[in-house]
């Protein structure tokens, strides 16, 4: 699917799919269970709109074992990767982004430590 911005636009009005697309913009990448832990959300809720992301190809995902990384798609365009980082600087002051970060930053056994731990 080609990316257009009517395409970009439309999944970034979904809120699970913004605060997940925030989270990654910040943080580089991510796996399904730190963004479930941020978010508060359900597993399966959470992959669902991050297949969303993947299928229009704003995210991409690697496997690791036992988890999915996901991150921001290299390839975007220019002007989507704009869009993106200005609505980056927009939620940085937003209660909801800076909880869901606080809460991500404080999560124990984050995969990623875990994975450095034992490479």
């Amino acid at each position: 699917m080609k990316m257009t911005p009517e395409i970009l636009l439309k999944s970034l009005s979904d809120q699970t799919r913004l605060r997940s697309l925030m989270l990654l913009m910040q943080e580089g990448e991510l796996c399904v269970c730190e963004l479930t832990y941020a978010l508060n959300l359900i597993q399966p809720k959470i992959s669902r709109h991050l297949a969303s992301l993947r299928d229009i190809q704003v995210v991409t995902d690697k496997r690791a074992g036992q988890w999915v990384y996901y991150s921001i798609n290299r390839g975007l365009p220019p002007w989507a990767k704009e869009l993106l980082q200005a609505s980056l600087k927009g939620s940085l002051n937003d209660k909801q982004h800076r909880a869901d970060l606080n809460k991500l930053k404080n999560m124990s056994n984050r995969p990623c430590e875990l994975l450095t731990t034992y490479e």
